[in-house]
């Protein structure tokens, strides 16, 4: 049987939930869902080295007929809303925003704090890719990652990185397990992230999967 399903779109619906919440018709279904791609890529071009400073993982969008809310879920919100207030981003993504659409429609933003458990498993792949992009070897990084969460007592998770570890001719898989994985439990909240490490040698794909009840 092959392991080909997303974690996180195999469970929406059972403990999981959509990262957009807005009803449209069946003749503008697209260009709505294309607006929402288009906003969520304006956001990582916009905040570009914020991003992982503040440790952004989850961005939420809710449309209503005269309004939209988006939400930023970040690990240190303060560091974020400071640096958006000193450089005047707010007022200008905004703005950015507006051109999106052609009716006035009134645009709210918020920034959140996330749990300790709440898409913890995306700043674990992007920590990981940070370190492997400063050319730290992949057993050492991995080792680290692993005490770390570790550390934390979980029930389970499991790491794999892909490509050309340590700048070897053959691409490879190497992976990590600790504890249970229950990817095939549609009741196990496990939390699921892909990054990638921008080497010398190509690039290199990062997995984390965490089990946590």
């Amino acid at each position: 049987m092959g392991q080909k399903i997303h974690p996180t779109g195999f469970r929406i619906g059972i403990n999981k939930s959509h990262t957009s919440s807005w009803f449209a018709n069946f003749t503008v279904f697209s260009k709505v869902l294309k607006k929402d791609h288009q906003i969520q890529q304006l956001l990582k071009k916009e905040f570009n080295t914020i991003y992982d400073i503040a440790g952004i993982s989850k961005l939420e969008i809710k449309r209503t007929i005269n309004q939209l809310e988006l939400l930023i879920y970040a690990a240190r919100p303060k560091i974020l809303t400071r640096t958006l207030e000193k450089k005047n981003k707010l007022f200008n993504l905004k703005q950015l925003l507006k051109t999106f659409f052609k009716d006035s429609k009134k645009i709210r933003i918020k920034v959140l704090q996330l749990s300790t458990s709440e898409n913890e498993s995306l700043l674990v792949a992007r920590s990981l890719a940070s370190q492997l992009e400063k050319r730290i070897a992949f057993r050492k990084a991995i080792r680290q990652t692993t005490q770390l969460l570790q550390a934390k007592k979980g029930k389970g998770f499991k790491i794999q990185v892909s490509g050309r570890l340590n700048g070897a001719e053959i691409a490879r898989v190497e992976w990590v397990r600790k504890g249970r994985v229950p990817l095939q439990s549609l009741g196990a909240d496990i939390q699921y992230a892909m990054a990638q490490a921008h080497t010398i040698f190509g690039v290199l794909g990062i997995k984390v999967w965490i089990f946590h009840k």
